[in-house]
């Protein structure tokens, strides 16, 4: 049985989000506090988080910076803001939807279904099964084995789909992919989401791989087109 965590803290909301949730046979969890779900995050493992913006004595946005390096869990977050600015913030920390309140509980179950349907895909295709070669390009290293990518010999940390989107394009140097391309390779036909999504995690890569990432030496943006990897 899949473990989702709630944190909302929402009593009413919660309760109803849980009780649509275990109906589909999953295990809920209810945490109304940020710290105290940062606390829960860190201590027992999930399958899935349900992560309200506005909570007390964290936010989920700082939930999100304090969990995006370490745990490699699918996070929805909540909240009531509307704003195009927030959704960017939120899927820039590593959040893998963006729900606006008010939404209906059959959706939210929809969602959640499709990113844990979507989590398995990945895992089996770049998990166990991934050949133990790297792939180099000039002083970028990426370990499939071990899902580590170096720079000049530095480690830097990539959280999931931001690895599988780097070793996508490290695997077709030279090729050109549009967003609509690489949500689809990358996230699934059966993701919920839209391509801007893509964008979001390029600029991520970048600013890890990249020494200036507004001049990228990697990953090139080709206008009208999409994204490339050059060699």
């Amino acid at each position: 049985m899949k473990k989702i965590l709630i944190v909302e803290d929402d009593v009413s909301i919660a309760t109803l989000q849980k009780d649509y949730l275990e109906l589909s046979d999953f295990e809920v969890q209810i945490c109304e506090d940020g710290m105290k779900a940062l606390n829960e995050i860190k201590r027992n493992k999930y399958d899935l988080i349900i992560l309200d913006v506005m909570l007390p004595n964290l936010s989920g946005f700082d939930i999100l910076k304090s969990i995006q390096d370490y745990k490699d869990i699918p996070v929805l977050l909540v909240s009531a803001k509307k704003e195009e600015i927030d959704k960017i913030k939120g899927l820039s920390l590593g959040a893998d939807d963006y729900i606006t309140k008010p939404f209906s509980p059959g959706e939210l179950v929809a969602r959640v279904k499709a990113h844990l349907k979507n989590y398995e895909r990945l895992k089996s295709k770049f998990g166990k099964k991934i050949e133990k070669d790297n792939v180099i390009i000039r002083g970028l290293d990426i370990r499939k084995s071990s899902r580590q990518v170096f720079i000049n010999e530095k480690e830097v940390a990539l959280p999931q789909k931001e690895f599988e989107l780097l070793l996508y394009l490290a695997e077709n140097p030279n090729k050109v992919f549009g967003r609509d391309e690489l949500f689809e390779k990358i996230w699934g036909m059966d993701a919920i989401g839209d391509s801007a999504t893509v964008t979001v995690h390029i600029a991520r890569v970048r600013e890890k791989i990249e020494s200036s990432p507004s001049n990228p030496q990697y990953i090139e943006t080709v206008w009208g087109a999409g994204y490339r990897l050059r060699v």
